[in-house]
């Protein structure tokens, strides 16, 4: 006789505790790095925006490049995998509360935002002042950090606090679970 999925599961399968706090570690230090990979960023952009060095400039944007070529990618990935893997094995559910859904589609968001438009501002940046060139728009190192920074601010802040309730899917999984359960008819 197999047994219904309780909350915090998908197809029956529920993280242990062990595997539950696992996998928070790894969210949580991912997190983090991505944070402080943004700090980083922003600090590199800021630089190459007010520093009257070319060569100052150029290992900014050249260490900026680095960054966002081979680490913030696979720590947002790793950030949103291990998010989903939480979220869809333990009763937080991944559309069950309201903050877990928008830290949901804000990781989305950024990490699509850094592949698609951050990445490639930085390497334009570096071809350029590689090439001697100055830099050729300031905006384009610093405004993917600071909305990522802004981003990845906010996702903490709700993490912590756990505002607005669940959704309503929520709401009426919560309102199944409490409803006492009927006894179906007696097999003879």
């Amino acid at each position: 006789m197999s047994v219904p999925p309780g909350p915090g599961t998908v197809g029956g399968v529920k993280l242990s505790r062990p595997a539950r706090r696992a996998h928070l570690v790894v969210h949580v230090v991912a997190s983090a790095g991505w944070l402080g990979l943004t700090v980083g960023l922003l600090a590199l952009g800021i630089t190459a925006n007010t520093t009257g060095s070319a060569a100052m400039v150029e290992v900014s944007v050249r260490a900026m490049k680095l960054f966002a070529d081979r680490l913030l990618l696979p720590v947002g990935f790793l950030t949103l995998g291990s998010g989903l893997v939480l979220s869809l094995g333990t009763p937080w559910g991944l559309a069950r509360h309201r903050w877990v859904w928008t830290k949901f589609w804000l990781t989305l968001a950024t990490t699509t935002a850094t592949a698609l438009v951050l990445r490639p501002g930085v390497s334009a940046a570096a071809a350029a002042v590689s090439a001697g060139q100055p830099l050729p728009d300031g905006n384009d190192v610093l405004m993917g950090p600071i909305v990522s920074l802004t981003a990845y601010v906010f996702m903490t802040v709700i993490s912590i606090l756990k505002p607005w309730g669940p959704t309503r899917r929520g709401r009426r999984r919560r309102e199944a679970a409490r409803r006492p359960r009927t006894a179906g008819p007696a097999g003879v």
